[in-house]
């Protein structure tokens, strides 16, 4: 543990052992990409899918060890008991920061399938990273103002049909696809401004969850659904890597999907899709509960290192 070191320079170990980390793996995995781009079979996919995966795998552990060592956080989380490292889950969790992912990765890799994210397409551009998203099948969403679609009303199937071709892909093999349904980051102003009716979260949007439900719905065992807060306020990635965040609390909660959402088409039917949207606000109504009685609840003694 380096917590003893000055702020400022546990950061620039924390960012020179993520670089480390990521190049090294990150160059394995576009030599298996390239065999896979160029040799468009499905035999060969079926091989190098898992390879992939595993290598992904070993990247978000060399994260966690780099986080343990730099990092004197302390993590008080329940709820991660009976999850099966070869189920088929359907993930969701509050967004408030990039360091969620962090968050996620670091409590879930192993313990189910590789997370797949449906990321905004701006990312695809960011050096290495967009290129190890787009060889792991990371379906990379364009997103549009309400203005531009009352213009352009052809633009609202676009991430309906790159949702569905991703899920194509994650029919594969057991998968764990991760959906934050708020589709942005939180802040007190997009809260404001979309008049959300929840006092910690954005509206939740079903459209991608729908869909995906639709096309893997009987694979996935249940959903995993995750509440993360940072009592001392929600950081900045560079606040993490300084090693300020004193403590992070969260709660998983495992909650079976309604079958009648396997078959439904909720984006040719409004009467499935308003159900799908009732059944996320009542998890997202209980997930604004239960974090205000996480910030009012007292300090425990951190339950994972």
């Amino acid at each position: 543990m380096l917590a003893f070191l000055p702020p400022v320079v546990r950061a620039a170990v924390a960012v020179s052992l993520l670089a480390v980390n990521t190049l090294f793996w990150c160059l394995l995995l576009f030599l298996f990409a390239l065999v896979k781009l160029a040799l468009p079979f499905e035999r060969v996919r079926a091989a190098i899918d898992p390879l992939l995966n595993s290598i992904a795998t070993r990247w978000i552990a060399g994260n966690n060890a780099w986080m343990r060592l730099t990092q004197p956080t302390a993590w008080d989380v329940e709820g991660l008991e009976g999850i099966d490292p070869r189920g088929w889950y359907l993930v969701s969790c509050n967004h408030q920061s990039w360091v969620d992912i962090f968050v996620l990765q670091r409590l879930l890799n192993r313990r189910i399938p590789l997370m797949k994210f449906f990321l905004k397409y701006e990312l695809i551009y960011v050096p290495v990273m967009g290129l190890a998203w787009w060889a792991l099948d990371f379906p990379f969403m364009r997103r549009h103002s309400d203005r531009y679609l009352r213009k352009h009303p052809e633009k609202r199937l676009e991430d309906l049909e790159t949702t569905r071709r991703a899920c194509e892909k994650f029919a594969r093999l057991p998968t764990s696809v991760m959906n934050f349904v708020e589709g942005t980051r939180f802040t007190r102003e997009k809260h404001d401004a979309q008049r959300s009716p929840y006092r910690h979260l954005l509206k939740p949007k079903s459209g991608a969850l729908a869909l995906t439900l639709n096309a893997l719905g009987e694979r996935f065992e249940s959903l995993i659904d995750v509440t993360i807060v940072y009592p001392g306020g929600v950081p900045t990635f560079w606040q993490f890597l300084r090693g300020d965040v004193e403590r992070i609390v969260v709660r998983v909660t495992r909650r079976p999907i309604p079958v009648e959402f396997f078959h439904a088409d909720a984006m040719a039917d409004s009467r499935a899709r308003k159900r799908v949207q009732a059944w996320l606000h009542e998890i997202w109504q209980e997930k604004d509960r239960q974090i205000d009685a996480l910030l009012q609840a007292p300090q425990r003694e951190a339950v994972v290192a």
